[in-house]
């Protein structure tokens, strides 16, 4: 088994190669850290997106339904009940600002979700708190080894 820089595990490493792994870890913590805030505001701008084609919809069905869903719907009303033209030309403008009015509601609803996610917030927070973290990392003294005792008595007694 090895450590991630190839070195084998239990070896004692350098302080230079201890760096590099840190620093070789940072790096790679930090682009995942971006990969992540792209696919959070990717996310984000396809929900934007799916509320703005709501408003769009609901703009085109208002439109182009007009003409040809006032009249049949009024001729019908007419048929069925024998108003006057008049009021029943009024009903069937009345349905289609119903139905566009709740397509414009789908709309809001999407562009509120889109609005509230906080994808590049959540991953700003978490480089901060990574970043904190690292600034208060302090290292653990070092516990002379037993092989680093003889050696210090030895110098100790030829001074």
């Amino acid at each position: 088994m090895s450590a991630p820089d190839g070195s084998p595990v239990g070896a004692e490493r350098s302080i230079g190669q201890l760096f590099a792994t840190a620093t070789t870890e940072m790096s790679a913590l930090v682009h995942d850290e971006i990969a992540l805030a792209k696919a959070q505001l990717k996310q984000d701008v396809k929900r934007g997106a799916v509320g703005g084609g709501a408003f769009a919809a609901a703009g085109a069905v208002l439109i182009f339904s007009l003409p040809m869903l006032n009249f049949a719907l009024a001729y019908g009303i007419r048929t069925w009940s024998g108003w006057n033209l008049a009021v029943c030309f009024l009903l069937s403008f009345a349905a289609n600002v119903l139905v566009a009015g709740l397509l414009a509601l789908l709309g809001v609803a999407f562009a509120k979700k889109a609005k509230k996610g906080k994808g590049p917030q959540k991953v700003a927070s978490s480089m901060k708190e990574t970043a904190g973290v690292l600034q208060n990392a302090k290292p653990h003294p070092r516990r002379p080894s037993p092989a680093d005792a003889p050696v210090e008595a030895v110098a100790r007694s030829s001074s």
